[in-house]
């Protein structure tokens, strides 16, 4: 038998909550490409540790993938402040899980607030340095991108003016959230050196598996990270 899930709306945004009727939450913040309903994996999890999870569609996925240009914290923050104001009203302990770009959009969202734990999955701690390395990538210099404002790329991303000014404008400078950070060494997105720093700087537990990728999209990937999980609501910490 599937975790119990409700979907319904916060506002304008299409959210489910997942598992039986709980004082205890776990938001589930997805990446780019992701959606509300996957969230389902991690809630196999948490709902069987008495936890309920919350996950939403962020703009430009799952049921609002009609809406384009809007994958970007100035749309998103405000969202994400909205969910929170929704989670607070109705639980009374709120942790945190969050993956890639969602984990970013998290600390720009909400810094300062309480949360009782927090889960990263290969989260982006340095979006500034991440476009930076898109830029080199893509043979894009900084020259370019002011003139023309959004350069597209050949790996699917578009490069955004705009967007770099507000990453170099906004870096995470505060987060004191008990934090775990699941790092897959053959993550090409986003640097070790980034992810290492931003443990030690905020003291976060750090976990690297061998071999994973950015998405943990294998079975084994997908079992490490449901094991690594599983023993961090249960409380252990590397």
């Amino acid at each position: 038998m599937g975790v119990k899930k409700e979907k319904f709306y916060i506002g304008r945004i299409p959210a489910v909550v997942w598992g039986e009727p709980s004082g205890r939450l776990y938001l589930y913040v997805h990446g780019q490409g992701g959606d509300k309903e996957e969230a389902g994996q991690f809630a196999a999890i948490a709902c069987g540790c008495g936890w309920q999870v919350l996950s939403m569609d962020l703009p430009g996925h799952g049921e609002r993938k009609a809406e384009q240009d809007c994958f970007d914290p100035w749309h998103i923050v405000p969202e994400l402040r909205e969910v929170m104001e929704f989670a607070v009203r109705g639980w009374g302990q709120i942790s945190l899980f969050a993956l890639s770009i969602g984990a970013w959009f998290s600390m720009q969202s909400f810094t300062g607030k309480e949360f009782q734990k927090c889960l990263f999955v290969s989260p982006v701690v340095d979006m500034a340095r991440l476009i930076t390395r898109m830029m080199e990538w893509a043979d894009v210099s900084e020259a370019q991108l002011e003139k023309e404002g959004v350069v597209p790329t050949s790996f699917g991303q578009t490069l955004s003016w705009e967007y770099r000014r507000y990453a170099q404008e906004h870096p995470v400078e505060e987060w004191q959230v008990p934090t775990d950070i699941l790092y897959g060494s053959s993550d090409h997105m986003i640097e070790r050196e980034s992810v290492e720093f931003f443990a030690c700087k905020f003291g976060c537990s750090l976990t690297v598996m061998k071999g994973g990728e950015h998405w943990l999209h294998t079975e084994e990937q997908r079992d490490f990270m449901e094991k690594w999980a599983r023993e961090r609501l249960r409380g252990r910490r590397d």
